[in-house]
């Protein structure tokens, strides 16, 4: 468990879908780019078999966690963490979205 003070510490913005390319080196994993506002982050995010057809992400308003040491992913390097809801089994994972458009970059709260 972590508490509230810990939880204030991660940093959650929305964040718009610029693009997305298969990973050169797993079968499950994207490569995207997201503007967060000002800044343009490249995120590794492992929902391909969940949204096969990955230029239907381009344009979405995600919410994305920045505040993430950068990570390398099967060699790609990935500077922040999409949001995503799934069933206890993992047969469906939902990206979290936002229900009207806000600019990229706005802090959730």
């Amino acid at each position: 468990m972590i508490n509230f003070e810990q939880f204030k510490q991660l940093e959650i913005k929305t964040g718009k879908v610029l693009s997305v390319e298969d990973h050169p080196n797993a079968d499950k994993l994207y490569v995207m780019k997201v503007d967060m506002g000002g800044e343009e982050r490249q995120l590794v995010a492992g929902i391909r078999p969940w949204y096969p057809d990955g230029q239907s992400l381009v344009g979405r308003n995600i919410i994305v966690v920045t505040n993430l040491e950068p990570a390398k992913i099967r060699g790609v390097e990935s500077n922040g963490m999409l949001l995503a809801a799934s069933k206890p089994d993992r047969s469906d994972v939902v990206l979290l979205t936002l229900d009207r458009d806000l600019p990229p970059g706005c802090a959730i709260s």
